[in-house]
């Protein structure tokens, strides 16, 4: 009895540090943003280039996001999880798939994503922002770079 005991045990524990290592996995590999071959910008060029009008700078962040930290000056605020993503992206560049749109998330991981994604859709001219509102390994970020930030106001 003793060793069927010690038996399920082991079975727990190596099921629990199965199960450990999987949700460590899947956080890392969400975490590490996709190879993305076209264009990157600092926070300080999508902020200047956003404010000149050279660029539509997107955040497609969510909108708790947005109202927790602000949305960076000269950024549109688009949530990438909205079923119609495209369709309103389409009217906020008039149709041209050829308009630098370069892309703001918290971190870089989903600006990355999407960015992979809007250029196999025939976007042309996509730049993503990796440092991210929060900041990453690309650098510092839009917050901590202290780059002005203007209040959410829901639609």
């Amino acid at each position: 009895m003793a060793g069927e005991t010690a038996r399920t045990r082991r079975w727990v524990v190596l099921g629990t540090v199965g199960v450990v290592a999987i949700g460590l996995a899947v956080r890392e590999y969400r975490l590490i943003p996709p190879v993305y071959a076209g264009g990157q910008l600092g926070v300080r060029d999508a902020h200047q280039q956003a404010v000149s009008g050279e660029i539509l700078l997107l955040d497609i962040r969510t909108p708790r996001e947005w109202a927790a930290t602000g949305v960076g000056e000269g950024a549109a605020t688009l949530d990438m999880r909205r079923e119609d993503f495209v369709e309103v992206l389409d009217q906020l560049t008039d149709g041209d798939k050829t308009k630098a749109i370069a892309l703001i998330c918290a971190r870089g991981v989903r600006s990355a994503r999407l960015s992979n994604r809007l250029s196999e859709a025939g976007f042309e001219n996509i730049i993503d922002v990796p440092e991210g509102m929060l900041g990453s390994a690309a650098g510092p970020g839009w917050l901590r770079t202290g780059l002005p930030l203007v209040d959410y106001e829901k639609e």
